[in-house]
């Protein structure tokens, strides 16, 4: 039988293994304790030695360090930039540069390295004002404010190091874009590229969008407010130009292009590439891809991309966090709700909960283990089916101090 490999220990590499374990074997590495008592198999081996027949690489971090160029030396397909396609998201002042190349539409920008610079250019911007690290920073070295003073701390605090170390020894401060936020999601195999459907995350921590940026606090798709022509337009001005300017240098890009788009006045416009899934993207695409979602990524990693599937109906995620997130996160506080596989212990129809930070204590009760713990999914024909489901079934799950936000998916369903 055919086996994929899925790398990652979060709530996205189980959403997608969970989907891929329809069509083949699933080894998940090195996975965590919600995965694997969902029946699904963890290896705390290599992917490189698991005989993986396809391998999805789920965190960016091992595609900017060469995983998927060692992978493929020993001739196995791969999900994943190799190393000078995984820049695009491993830094930000590289995406600038390429972007301007490639003439994609997006923020103007200065890349600072000293606190003087970059107080500068914010004193000369306007709000709303933008702070970001050039390296990886788990999706949390971003700033967005109104206010200058804050904006100016912020750039201090990640060019000393003590927010983000190295990753914040250099900043890229950008021009504001105001609109509308979606996450639009598309495969390349070196030559075409394919949309999925859109998705609207929530990076916020809490209900209207206030409070500190984090991870991710859930997320729906498809996204109706972003019509066929929007689409087309997305794909016209931002992912075509992308493709082709990785061709001209060279790059043979083969996995996932998650474009943040902003829905300007004036038109789209990017916000970021990051060469992998997002999280929690991927626990809404999974499940409306699951049926086709292998022979998807196959062919993307295999250079013989198609028409991508239409999705199943619709899917919202809440994400459960723990007490403290983002800053300091709470760990060892017992989950209550959850059966012996890590689903519902009265399941729900269309809920499923995938496993972002959690571990077994010694009595074999599953406890929180990271800033964000669950991600509970819920789906349906349309979007206010599967927002009732995805709110039902994370009402029936709770541990001390667990954050959700309440207004996932309100409005659009």
């Amino acid at each position: 039988m055919t086996r994929c490999v899925v790398v990652g220990r979060g709530a996205r590499e189980h959403a997608l293994a969970w989907a891929l374990a329809d069509s083949c074997e699933v080894v998940v590495t090195p996975g965590n304790a919600g995965i694997a008592a969902h029946g699904i198999a963890v290896s705390d081996r290599p992917a490189g030695e698991l005989g993986a027949d396809l391998v999805v690489v789920g965190p960016e971090a091992p595609l900017v360090e060469g995983l998927a160029d060692e992978l493929r030396a020993h001739g196995v397909p791969v999900v994943g930039p190799g190393a000078a396609g995984a820049r695009l998201e491993g830094s930000k002042a590289y995406l600038k540069e390429f972007l301007a190349a490639a003439g994609v539409p997006t923020a103007g920008y200065a890349v600072v390295d000293t606190p003087e610079a970059a107080e500068a250019r914010l004193r000369g911007a306007r709000a709303p004002y933008v702070v970001k690290t050039d390296g990886l920073a788990a999706g949390k070295g971003v700033l967005v404010t109104d206010s200058l003073e804050a904006a100016i701390a912020d750039a201090r605090a990640k060019l000393s190091g003590r927010a983000f170390g190295p990753a914040g020894r250099r900043l890229v401060i950008e021009e504001g874009l105001t609109g509308e936020e979606c996450s639009v999601h598309a495969l390349c195999d070196g030559e075409r590229v394919v949309t999925l459907a859109v998705a609207q995350d929530y990076k916020r921590l809490g209900e209207g969008d206030a409070g500190p940026n984090t991870g991710g606090m859930g997320a729906f798709a498809p996204v109706a407010r972003v019509e066929p022509a929007t689409l087309a337009a997305i794909e016209e001005a931002v992912l075509a130009p992308t493709v082709a300017e990785l061709r001209r240098r060279g790059i043979d890009y083969r996995g996932v292009l998650y474009a943040g788009m902003m829905l300007t006045a004036d038109g789209p416009a990017l916000i970021e590439y990051n060469v992998r899934f997002g999280d929690p993207e991927a626990e809404v695409l999974a499940p409306l891809y699951r049926d086709g979602l292998f022979d998807l990524l196959a062919s993307a990693a295999e250079g013989r991309l198609g028409p991508a599937p239409a999705p199943a109906g619709a899917a919202v995620t809440v994400v459960l966090a723990a007490a403290g997130y983002p800053e300091g996160p709470h760990a060892g506080d017992a989950i209550s709700g959850l059966g012996a596989d890590g689903q519902l212990s009265e399941p729900l129809e269309g809920v499923v909960v995938f496993h972002a930070g959690t571990a077994r204590d010694a009595s074999g009760r599953f406890v929180s283990a990271g800033g964000r713990v669950l991600a509970v999914t819920g789906t349906g024909p349309d979007l206010a089916t599967a927002r009732a489901r995805a709110y039902e079934g994370a009402g029936r799950v709770d541990f001390a101090g667990c954050q959700r936000r309440l207004d996932v998916a309100r409005g659009a369903a």
